[in-house]
């Protein structure tokens, strides 16, 4: 009778194993995305061996790149003969010596996964590593990409070199702009720490481009943070290094691992992509040593329970730094809003010194203008005169040949600009406000074809075509107007005649009434530019109004508009200056259709806004 045979049970229990040894070794060297993070775990090994002198040097050899990394330090432990142990290096990846150190208690060592050799498939084709032994001789380990096999051998030196060196060559296609420079502020930034805290002497020396270069620890701009809390946690103390500047795009804070950088830009992290991490206001560093890194490409963190204790851990920081930020963006805006409101002013002083004097009456500038200049004539002239006591005859001669060739000039540049035949007429102001039973002067402003002004064999007739007052002197050139007892609005017309040419215009006057007596504040209202203040009014219309008891134009920073232009200095400063003119054209012309006020606000935002600086 045959033997019945159990059926085989499915293994519901079991240990994960490699099914494939060399397909994990191929997924290992191929996990490192970076070339420049390549060379800098290179580099940590020379640190790590006790370097002080580290050389990286690329150059080329039968038309091929390559590059190379010699350093003095202790090289590849040696085995029981006395010679480099390649074989252990070779044949026990994911097994690092380092972690063995790490664990007997060394500090300041980096690798612990025995993988970083690997790296060197992302760089180039070959990699030779060259050490000396106890006997003296030279030996070299050769390694190709994508063979598993590796050899060594005897490297035939008269004098055997001391520490390590790496050569990989040739490097892969796409790596031909890796340049010295490249390198250089790659380590610069990437083992920042790491240079300052040995002491190390790392150069590059490129001799495809002729250049060499020192590598130093990257300096910060700004102002250096002091005092701030310790950031403490159960599996260790967190070191922070923070600058704080004005606000940059480029402006990050890194996050490091024993002195070696782990992520460029903290905010890549979704537990810090808030303030003040992305203000764009901090530059600096973040360690801490007892974070666990994902061994593929070293550039990551893995969120286990001391991640998250180092997120807690933070978060006194934050709200220190979140105090110091808005503390300068407060700062920041107060200077911002003083220098923006000099320049307005400075562009506004002088487009209404270009625009015609009498067309524009607000705040009195054109006359503070005209002041300054006669005043500095006046002491130019007296001085001249002064100094004309001490003067001989001669120079006294010499002076009025100089007067008369003035003179002349001047002349001359009259004949120039001599004014053609009369073209337009305007009324200046032509527009006003005049209190009841008060009375204001007007005059006509003549230009020909060429806009300038007409002075001669003109007749003017001046009369209210609307409205109610009384007129004196209309037929000459100044007329007067006296408003009525009853506020109003009066149309003034002016018809201006040369020879059989005739112009007109007009004038818009509003006459007022106070049911109160003015007040001597009231009738000496403050002169000069206002200054401008924020009111937050989202979803309102409004842009701006002009207060006319605190003298400050008062802009909607809750409008969608200023939000816009928030986007940068200059067009905040254009905005800005655009409501400044909407409320001087207002003031100026009051009551005048809206094509006119149109007209002159594009005048003078046009003599304002080339200005601006």
């Amino acid at each position: 009778m045959p033997k019945k045979t159990k059926k085989r049970q499915p293994r519901n229990t079991g240990k994960l194993r490699i099914g494939d040894d060399w397909n994990a070794i191929r997924i290992i060297a191929l996990s490192q995305n970076n070339p420049l993070k390549a060379v800098a775990e290179f580099v940590e090994n020379s640190i790590d061996a006790g370097a002080s002198e580290i050389t990286i040097t690329r150059g080329r050899e039968r038309g091929e790149q390559y590059l190379r990394i010699v350093d003095n330090g202790q090289g590849v432990p040696l085995n029981d003969a006395g010679l480099p142990d390649f074989h252990y290096v070779a044949t026990h990846i994911c097994d690092s010596v380092k972690k063995q150190l790490k664990e007997a208690g060394a500090d300041g060592l980096q690798g612990e996964f025995g993988i970083g050799l690997l790296s060197f498939w992302t760089v180039g084709e070959h990699l030779s590593m060259t050490c000396a032994g106890e006997d003296g001789r030279t030996y070299t380990m050769h390694m190709e990409k994508g063979d598993p096999s590796y050899k060594v051998q005897q490297r035939r030196l008269l004098f055997s070199e001391v520490g390590t060196q790496l050569k990989i060559a040739p490097l892969l296609p796409g790596l031909r702009a890796l340049s010295g420079d490249k390198l250089q502020w790659y380590l610069a930034s990437e083992l920042r720490e790491r240079i300052r805290s040995t002491g190390i002497n790392l150069r590059v020396i490129d001799r495809v481009s002729r250049k060499e270069f020192k590598v130093e620890p990257r300096k910060f701009t700004g102002r250096a943070l002091q005092q701030l809390p310790v950031p403490r946690c159960l599996f260790g103390d967190i070191y922070e290094e923070l600058y704080l500047s004005e606000p940059d795009s480029e402006n990050t804070v890194s996050l490091f691992r024993n002195g070696t950088r782990v992520i460029e830009n903290l905010t890549e992290l979704p537990a810090f992509q808030h303030s003040p991490w992305d203000d764009g206001v901090l530059q600096g560093i973040i360690d801490a040593d007892f974070l666990n890194l994902t061994p593929a490409s070293r550039t990551g963190v893995l969120h286990d329970e001391r991640f998250a204790a180092f997120v807690e851990a933070l978060e006194p920081l934050e709200t220190h730094l979140r105090a110091l930020v808005e503390q300068q963006r407060r700062a920041e805006n107060e200077r911002a809003s003083r220098n923006m409101l000099r320049t307005i002013h400075k562009a506004f002083k002088e487009a209404l010194l270009t625009l015609p004097a009498e067309e524009y009456d607000w705040f009195d500038v054109q006359r503070q203008a005209r002041d300054k200049g006669s005043n500095t004539r006046s002491e130019l002239m007296a001085g001249t005169i002064a100094a004309g006591d001490g003067r001989d005859s001669g120079e006294l001669q010499d002076s009025d040949e100089g007067h008369d060739q003035e003179s002349q000039d001047s002349s001359q540049k009259q004949f120039f600009e001599y004014a053609g035949a009369l073209h337009s007429a305007r009324i200046a102001p032509a527009s006003c406000v005049v209190p009841v039973g008060k009375s204001r002067n007007f005059s006509p402003i003549c230009r020909d074809k060429k806009r300038l002004l007409v002075e001669h064999d003109l007749r003017f007739q001046w009369q209210i075509i609307d409205g109610a007052g009384l007129l004196e002197n209309s037929d000459g050139e100044i007329a007067t107007f006296i408003a009525d007892a009853e506020p109003g609005l009066v149309k003034l017309h002016l018809v201006v005649s040369q020879n059989d040419i005739v112009a007109e215009a007009h004038a818009l006057i509003t006459v007022t009434d106070s049911l109160l007596p003015e007040t001597r504040e009231s009738a000496s209202p403050r002169q000069g530019l206002p200054g401008y203040t924020f009111e937050r009014a989202a979803g309102q219309l409004w842009r701006s109004r002009f207060s006319t008891d605190q003298n400050v134009i008062i802009i909607n920073n809750g409008h969608r508009d200023f939000v816009h232009a928030c986007k940068t200095k200059a067009a905040k400063l254009r905005y800005i200056s655009r409501l400044y003119a909407k409320e001087l054209v207002l003031k100026n012309f009051p009551g005048q259709p809206a094509d006119q006020l149109l007209e002159r606000l594009i005048e003078l935002s046009l003599y304002t806004e080339e200005n601006l600086r």
